[in-house]
């Protein structure tokens, strides 16, 4: 059976809600996903190239999903980070997954 896209729910830095289709099979990233849809300005998000040695890609997860445990290069990142709230992701950390379907984040504000 082939791998579904699935839809998640992203909310832009103007607070526009976008439904997107995110393939589960490319190994992509949310941040990554952001960038292919053009969700924020070039340059703004993604700006260490997923690394999570930046925080422009910061989102909210504002749905119940189970995500992956953050790494300690994550968690060293967000502390350090502007805008951190307690459900504060780096996107580039979240692998696009079967699992991530109605998923609904919220880009943090730019720093």
């Amino acid at each position: 059976m082939e791998e579904q896209d699935v839809k998640i729910q992203i909310t832009d830095r103007d607070g526009v809600s976008h439904e997107v289709l995110a393939p589960t099979d490319m190994a992509m990233n949310i941040m990554e996903v952001v960038r292919s849809y053009e969700l924020a300005p070039e340059g703004t998000i993604g700006v260490c190239g997923g690394m999570a040695m930046c925080a422009s890609c910061q989102c909210y997860v504002n749905s119940d999903h189970e995500l992956p445990e953050k790494l300690d290069d994550e968690e060293a990142m967000l502390s350090e980070a502007f805008y951190v709230k307690d459900n504060s992701r780096l996107g580039c950390q979240i692998q696009i997954t079967p699992e991530l379907e109605g998923l609904k984040i919220e880009l943090a504000p730019e720093s």
